[in-house]
């Protein structure tokens, strides 16, 4: 018999997951209520509420999709995307080439952009290919946590529209820890996930759409034989390839009519109602400033301990830092020792960065000083046991340098 779970106290400042917040934590433990309980039903209208503030949106459509982030990524280019339509991928990094899959499979003609990793794009790239293109939908990441880069993109809303293209925006990497000003950007379609700066589990997908993409979703609605009710209307467009992921489906289920789709997960829309209302209590530009000035402290101290950064520091984001791993240093043996000895947990990364880098978040609830502190300072330990010559205690030191400045 397997003993109860009981897992030992990690601190988590990889690239994500991250540990919960308490509150969250706390949360999540409430009692089940049936998902056309009028107590449930009010949560989930509030969970809308609270997701508009988060996604600084209007929109009308505005819930959780039941699954990882990339459940929502996979709904919204379900959704969207009709065989044979062209869609433009901007790759900068690992989660760029996972949109170009996904869009793919769904028969989608694809045209991948790429940078190199470590880099993002400038407007006018992006705009030369839509001109050449033209796409229906530009599917990029705001962030990539395989390079720590963040796509600019305050102008690409307004290039989508005078080319008649939707935008759909992964910002699983972003949201809740740097500006995502959905409708004052333009953005068609935008997803995330919980477990990162929203400071939640895995396992909920905050998702919202605005009435352009609606249209296009609207005339792909389809209602399962056994649900249809006398005058219901199929749309006129072909239907959406995956019934789990169908946003039509999903937003009849979250619309007044509570058409049924899926047994909603009650605990993490608990869990997924908590970290927007600590965010929105926190207030999101305080919140931003927080994520800000634990990147400069993390920053700070791992360049005093002489390490060098990776990739073009005008476009890192704030939550996550990479870092390139010492000539002679075993970077997996580093990584190990600090799981092991300190309970932290610190990344590495994907393709071409693999063993080359360290991945070091600061996010969420861990974007915080201590969590900090206690990261370098156990980085400082395990690399002056492997003989790397840093100057001990210069790293902390720089950091508390930071924090004392606000």
């Amino acid at each position: 018999m397997p003993d109860d779970i009981n897992p030992a106290p990690r601190l988590l400042m990889g690239p994500g997951p991250i540990n919960a917040d308490p509150r969250v934590l706390r949360a999540m433990s409430a009692q089940l209520l049936g998902q056309f309980d009028p107590q449930f039903r009010e949560y989930m209208k509030e969970v809308s509420e609270l997701y508009r503030g988060v996604f600084q949106t209007k929109n009308r459509w505005t819930l959780l999709i039941d699954g990882t982030a990339r459940a929502a990524i996979e709904a919204a280019l379900a959704s969207l995307i009709e065989p044979g339509e062209r869609v433009l991928v901007p790759v900068f990094g690992r989660f760029g080439h996972l949109k170009v899959e996904i869009a793919r499979r769904f028969g989608a003609e694809v045209r991948a952009i790429e940078v190199e990793w470590g880099t993002v794009f400038a407007p006018e790239q992006i705009e030369k290919e839509m001109k050449s293109f033209r796409p229906k939908i530009v599917a990029v990441s705001h962030g990539d946590t395989s390079t720590t880069m963040a796509q600019p993109l305050a102008e690409l809303g307004a290039l989508c529209r005078a080319h008649d293209a939707l935008l759909y925006v992964d910002a699983t990497a972003t949201l809740g820890g740097m500006d995502v000003a959905s409708d004052a950007w333009q953005l068609d379609v935008v997803s995330a996930g919980l477990q990162k700066c929203l400071g939640g589990p895995s396992g909920s997908a905050p998702l919202t759409l605005n009435e352009r993409a609606e249209k296009v979703i609207a005339r792909r609605r389809h209602t399962e034989e056994g649900l249809k009710r006398k005058g219901d209307q199929d749309g006129d467009g072909p239907v959406i390839r995956t019934n789990y992921f169908d946003l039509a489906m999903i937003m009849d289920y979250w619309s007044d009519k509570a058409l049924n789709h899926h047994t909603e997960a009650t605990t993490m829309l608990y869990a997924a109602r908590e970290c927007a209302r600590i965010l929105l209590k926190e207030g999101l530009q305080k919140a931003f400033a927080r994520h800000a000035v634990a990147s400069q402290g993390l920053t700070a101290g791992l360049k005093a301990m002489g390490l060098e950064l990776f990739g073009d520091q005008r476009h890192k984001m704030p939550n996550v830092t990479g870092v390139h791993i010492p000539q002679g240093v075993d970077g997996d043996k580093v990584r190990r020792a600090l799981l092991e000895r300190f309970n932290i947990e610190i990344g590495t990364s994907f393709g071409p960065l693999h063993g080359r880098i360290w991945r070091i978040g600061t996010m969420g609830y861990n974007a915080r000083e201590d969590a900090v502190l206690h990261t370098l300072g156990a980085l400082d330990a395990i690399l002056s046991q492997e003989k790397y010559r840093i100057p001990r205690g210069a790293a902390v030191d720089a950091a508390l340098a930071v924090y004392r400045r606000g």
